[in-house]
C-alpha cells in the first residue's frame, strides 16, 4: 500500500519532484496539495497546485506536453513526493526537456529528445524535413527504410567496421522510432515491455 503524504505540514503544500520514468532524469519541481495529489493518482496525469494562481493546474494543459504518471512515492517523513512520469514533449516552459537545463544529458534523454523531434515533424509536415517526408510517403516507405537500415547494420557487423556499424545502428534506431510514431507506439511503451520481460527473467533465479 502506498504511503500517504501528510498534508497537515507546510500549509497543506508538499514539494513534488518529477523524474523521467525512463531515464531517471529530474525534470521539474512542483507543489501538490491533497486535491492535486488525488487528481494525479486518479487521472494518471501529473497535476500540481499553482502557488501564484492559487488553483490546480495539470502540467501541459495548454502546451500539450503532459506528464503521464508511471508511479508516485512518498518519502519516510511523508512531506515530499517523488513522481515518476513519462513526458510528452519538453517539460520546461522554455522548451527544454527539463527545467534543470544545465544538467548533463543522459543516454535516455537523447532518445526522449529524438522522439520529441520525430513527433513534431510528423505533425508539421514541413517540406524541408526528411522526417516529415517519410511520414508523407506513408507506412510502406517507413517499413522499407527500417528493413534497409537493418540490412546495413548486418553488413557492417559482418565487415567488422565499427564506425560504420555505429552510424548504421543510429540510422536504424531513428527509422524504427519513426515507424513507432506512425503506429502510435511510444518509446516508453517499448521500455515497459522490456522492463516486464526483465522482471520475468530475474524472477526465475
Amino acid at each position: 500500500m502506498m504511503r500517504e503524504p501528510d498534508f497537515s505540514k507546510s500549509d497543506g503544500l508538499i514539494p513534488a519532484v518529477v523524474q523521467d520514468a525512463r531515464s531517471g532524469e529530474v525534470l521539474m519541481l512542483g507543489y501538490m496539495n491533497e486535491e492535486s495529489f488525488r487528481k494525479t493518482v486518479e487521472t494518471k496525469r501529473v497535476t500540481f497546485f499553482s502557488r501564484s494562481r492559487q488553483t490546480l493546474w495539470m502540467k501541459g494543459e495548454t502546451s500539450g506536453n503532459v506528464l503521464d504518471l508511471a508511479d508516485i512515492t512518498v518519502d519516510c517523513d511523508r512531506d515530499s513526493i517523488l513522481v515518476r512520469a513519462v513526458p510528452n514533449g519538453p517539460t520546461c516552459h522554455e522548451g527544454t526537456r527539463t527545467c534543470f537545463r544545465d544538467a548533463p544529458s543522459t543516454t535516455w534523454s537523447i532518445l526522449s529528445d529524438l522522439e520529441g523531434v520525430i513527433r513534431e515533424r510528423s505533425k508539421s509536415m514541413s517540406d524541408n524535413s526528411y522526417t516529415a517526408s517519410l511520414f508523407k510517403a506513408g507506412l510502406d516507405r517507413l517499413a522499407q527504410k527500417v528493413g534497409e537500415e537493418a540490412i546495413e547494420v548486418l553488413i557492417e557487423a559482418k565487415n567488422g567496421d565499427t564506425d560504420r556499424l555505429l552510424n548504421e545502428s543510429a540510422d536504424l534506431l531513428f527509422h524504427l522510432m519513426a515507424l513507432w510514431e506512425a503506429q502510435g507506439v511510444s518509446l516508453g511503451a517499448v521500455c515497459a515491455v522490456l522492463r516486464q520481460r526483465s522482471s520475468l527473467v530475474h524472477s526465475r533465479f
